[in-house]
């Protein structure tokens, strides 16, 4: 079921769908929470499942000229009191990875289990954060198609013809991102924190999808410190960006089972 809450005099959108332990699932950058519609409805047969659109995403109205990952985490937060929602499992793709890791930093006691898919604990490198600065520099001059040349590269290239439906839907559903929604969240990229440390605690379950053919996210940096990290669950997919479409089987049924033990 769809519905709005009012935080800080902004409209923040979300679903709520299923009974059981509750399981957030967090969209990504130039996504909203329609990208989840299959993964949620599988995964809603077994648990309570809320998508969320992010700030400056989807439904959800901006809050300013940034919107770091602890101000979207905040926002989250938001949502789960709104529903009375105490231990949660987040399921985090690529930007929302980031405010997945935000989150459990600000609301451990809360978090029983956090996926990152297709993302990463690790900040911005200098290269990453001067190739979002570019960006915004072009959004500000031609969002439309900063976006339709992004969401292709987003599916691995032997993935492209084959996911094609799919990469159509994301890209008209990026298209209604307003430009402020799209400069805000690459301006909280930019400044977010590593967040590696929190990553070693044995407080919650750890599960990473990294992506063969990715390259939204710079995989050899988060390889070499998962090789450091002890109780991670890492599962590598052949596909690009886009796990949970690509790589759709292996994806939902390594969820299910992390989700399980997470709630053990």
């Amino acid at each position: 079921m769809a519905s709005f809450i009012n935080y800080k005099n902004s409209k923040i959108h979300f679903t709520s769908q299923g009974n059981g332990h509750a399981v957030v699932l967090l969209h990504g950058f130039l996504e909203n929470l329609t990208i989840w519609d299959d993964l949620a409805k599988e995964l809603s047969t077994r648990y309570r499942v809320i998508c969320i659109d992010l700030l400056g995403h989807g439904k959800t109205d901006n809050l300013g000229y940034v919107h770091t990952m602890d101000e979207q985490a905040q926002m989250v937060k938001a949502v789960l009191n709104h529903l009375k929602l105490r231990k949660v499992v987040l399921i985090g793709h690529s930007m929302g990875g980031y405010i997945s890791m935000a989150f459990t930093k600000l609301f451990l006691q809360n978090v029983k289990g956090v996926c990152l898919l297709n993302s990463t604990f690790l900040a911005d490198d200098p290269t990453k954060r001067s190739d979002r600065k570019r960006a915004i520099a072009l959004v500000k001059k031609n969002p439309k198609a900063i976006i339709e040349l992004a969401i292709p590269d987003l599916f691995a290239d032997e993935n492209k013809e084959l996911f094609k439906s799919d990469m159509q839907h994301i890209l008209t559903e990026a298209l209604k991102t307003s430009k402020q929604g799209i400069i805000a969240a690459l301006e909280g990229m930019i400044i977010r924190e590593d967040l590696s440390a929190l990553f070693e605690t044995d407080n919650f379950k750890k599960l990473v999808f990294i992506g063969k053919h990715d390259i939204a996210i710079k995989n050899k940096p988060l390889e070499e410190r998962l090789t450091s990290l002890q109780n991670i669950q890492v599962v590598r997919l052949s596909g690009g960006h886009m796990g949970f479409i690509e790589n759709k089987t292996e994806v939902l049924e390594n969820l299910k089972s992390f989700i399980i033990q997470s709630f053990k």
